[in-house]
């Protein structure tokens, strides 16, 4: 079976480890991609478990280390630190395609160390919440907060991850792990023979994140300062010229302004929770999709080709969720047709699931979208040349109306033949879906257990 051809593929679907994301407690890595949150330290000073709390104590005394650094005239030191904790490629969170980043220049590390002197608050007792420098600095975003607290605390992550991987059975091999903080000698350090997971695509070794740290964007930000807190007025009366330097070098001039901010966010924290890596549409939503898809036509006049698939593509990721976590939406190209599929990470979370892991071959499941009067022939013939041993043997047809006779033969043919199965859904059978989904007595996935269960009765 052949790794590459796995869309979006992820370190449990490398090692057959079958669970949903919602039951583990670390976000599952991309091989090769982000994942698209960020550690917000916030959430570790928030947290009501002693040992997170313990954790940004930790995190900020490193951190703070830069500014006794600095006043004992050691800033060459305090900088170079800096900048080796602002890329963490062993985790693997952001938006970069090839899980490498890049680290801060020197101009805006000694930038950041400067404030330890330029503002007295920090002079005097150092900083309370890390993540305020991107407030006074430009440039210093979301990715390399989170990239500086994952750094700062690699040595606990390392052990997390292979608390994770004794537990999951994920596989591990011996390495080695660069720029580890050691607090007692407040340095980094390699280590070796680190036994952590490895990414099989280039055999660097992984890093986990508890998914309780992770959000889109941190709860001190600057865009929610900028809009609702900032006094704009008093850097210009013009809206116009009131760019992110002004701004900047007016907090500096300010630390008031920001204290302020600072406290209205703690006392506020309750608000705050860790952003999930897939949000469920409400129920109300979900039957607003449903109702555009009735009343579209079949065919392509209008756009109405495109519309379909792409509120399938909000509703049926929603619907499944969390017996199958959704992979992507994926365009492929059959003798000069665009396909556009539904992929979904099979987690054999249930005895079908399983069933289809096994019998299949099925990592992952497919789901061809077709707003046609009628499946045709060479509807059938693309999707089972798609259905090859990489992808498993079970796909489905997302259309509006039942197969005709002829194609049932066709379908049930390729059963017969090659061990294929591919089961339709219709609009009644979404209607069903919707209906599960807002009752909240069965999950929606029962209607694609029934429909395969009816598929079977068929075959010989």
């Amino acid at each position: 079976m052949t790794d590459m051809a796995l869309i979006r593929p992820r370190l449990t679907d490398q090692y057959g480890i079958l669970k949903p994301q919602a039951e583990l407690d670390f976000a599952i890595p991309f091989l090769d991609e982000d994942i698209p949150l960020y550690v917000d330290p916030f959430m570790l000073w928030r947290s009501p478990s002693q040992q997170d709390q313990a954790l940004h104590t930790s995190l900020l005394n490193a951190f703070n280390h830069l500014g006794v650094l600095s006043a004992r005239g050691q800033e060459e030191q305090a900088v170079a630190t800096l900048i080796i904790a602002s890329e963490c490629d062993e985790i693997g969170l952001g938006t970069s395609a090839t899980r490498r980043g890049k680290r801060i220049g020197e101009a805006a590390a000694r930038e950041i160390v400067s404030l330890f002197k330029r503002i007295p608050q920090y002079a005097q007792v150092g900083f309370r919440h890390f993540e305020e420098i991107q407030f006074f600095v430009d440039g210093i975003s979301k990715d390399r907060i989170s990239d500086i607290s994952c750094s700062f605390l690699k040595s606990f992550l390392i052990d997390f991850t292979i608390q994770q991987c004794e537990q999951l059975g994920i596989p591990t091999a011996p390495s080695e792990i660069q720029n580890v903080y050691d607090y007692r000698k407040n340095a980094f350090e390699t280590q070796r023979d680190i036994p952590l997971p490895v990414n099989p695509k280039d055999g660097k070794p992984l890093i986990f994140v508890p998914k309780r740290w992770l959000r889109y964007v941190p709860w001190l930000s600057y865009d929610d300062y900028f809009e609702k807190y900032c006094p704009q007025d008093e850097i210009s009366h013009k809206p116009e010229e009131i760019t992110r330097v002004k701004v900047l070098n007016y907090n500096r001039d300010h630390y008031g302004v920001i204290d302020n901010y600072i406290k209205a966010k703690e006392r506020t924290f309750d608000d705050c929770h860790s952003d999930p890596l897939f949000s469920q549409i409400p129920v109300t939503s979900a039957k607003r999709k449903f109702s555009i898809i009735q009343k579209l036509p079949t065919g392509k006049d209008g756009g109405a080709d495109r519309t379909y698939e792409d509120v399938m593509g909000q509703l049926l990721p929603s619907l499944l969720y969390p017996q199958l976590d959704f992979a992507q939406e994926q365009a492929r190209t059959e003798s000069g047709v665009s396909i556009r599929d539904l992929i979904f990470y099979n987690t054999a979370s249930t005895p079908f699931l399983d069933d289809m892991y096994k019998t299949y071959g099925s990592r992952q499941i497919t789901m061809e979208m077709k707003n046609v009067v009628a499946i045709e022939r060479i509807h059938v013939d693309q999707l089972n040349r798609y259905l090859a041993d990489e992808m498993g043997r079970f796909g489905l047809f997302i259309t509006r109306n039942a197969l005709k006779k002829a194609e049932w033969t066709r379908i049930i043919d390729l059963w017969s033949g090659q061990r294929k199965a591919i089961v339709v859904l219709t609009d009644a059978d979404i209607a069903q879906m919707v209906e599960l989904f807002d009752s909240k007595q069965r999950d929606p996935i029962d209607v694609i257990v029934k429909k395969y269960s009816e598929f079977r009765s068929k075959c010989p």
